[in-house]
């Protein structure tokens, strides 16, 4: 197989999490773009099915909506369980659903902490276990992705966001632990860690100009990043370009923690 080849993911069934806005359905494309059946979910249903329909009519690929809400496991066992009863198969995993809450961390309730956390986290861990059961089942190993963020490695006077923080650095140091205790099962788990990104939901903080010109003074290569510039490094922890790679979160941020 070539290197190009490498990228592809012909026959391959992906499940991605978080896809009715933000980065979701631009990650989604991208699987889908090169070869990958995917199921993709989200809680809001117009948005899941519109996004849905709209890649599966672009890329010609089977795409499968199922409305979950990750913070439930129940909901996560039946994601799962769509994907095999459609593909009989699970290859790849995005775990993008994310959650924040901008108060200050002295006045935030337990309630409010916990509900990003819910999502955040125990999504996560959720999702990346039922579909670590079903690759070992399968014994074909798989890829799981966990979008983390710059800010899991670093904080930030921007926002007081607390709680986004901490999960997003629990998030990446669970990457390390799930990949460690699953590479014996040819699971590799890794992540990918966007700053700041383009998107409908980033719009109002990048219309504040004294907010963007904030970011973009932070970021060494001077600039916001575009969703698609992630299915680069997606593509790479998905395929057999990366087989190699476990455990490991890559930056994807124009510099940002690296200063």
């Amino acid at each position: 197989m070539g290197i190009i080849d490498s990228f592809r993911l012909d026959g391959k069934v992906s499940i991605i999490t978080g896809c009715s806005s933000g980065l979701g359905p631009t990650l989604a494309s991208g699987l889908a773009e090169a070869g990958s059946d995917l199921v993709v979910c989200a809680r809001r249903e117009s948005m899941l099915k519109s996004n849905a329909e709209r890649i599966a009519k672009e890329t010609r690929r089977r795409v499968v909506p199922v409305v979950a809400d990750v913070s439930r496991e129940s909901d996560v066992s039946r994601l799962v369980g769509e994907a095999v009863k459609e593909f009989g198969r699970l290859d790849v995993l995005v775990n993008n659903a994310g959650v924040s809450f901008l108060k200050p961390a002295e006045e935030m309730t337990g309630e409010e902490w916990l509900s990003v956390n819910r999502v955040n986290l125990d999504g996560v861990f959720y999702c990346s276990r039922d579909a670590a059961q079903v690759m070992k089942k399968g014994k074909r190993g798989g890829s799981i992705i966990n979008i983390a963020s710059s800010y899991g490695f670093s904080a930030d006077i921007l926002f007081p966001i607390v709680a986004y923080h901490a999960s997003k650095a629990a998030v990446i140091n669970m990457t390390r632990a799930l990949a460690v205790e699953w590479a014996k099962f040819g699971i590799r788990v890794n992540g990918i860690a966007p700053g700041w990104v383009r998107t409908e939901m980033t719009e109002i903080t990048l219309a504040d100009k004294k907010k963007r010109d904030y970011i973009i003074q932070h970021t060494p290569m001077g600039r916001v990043g575009e969703a698609s510039e992630l299915n680069g490094a997606l593509l790479l922890l998905a395929s057999d370009a990366g087989r190699f790679v476990t455990g490991t979160t890559l930056s994807v941020d124009g510099g940002w923690t690296a200063v």
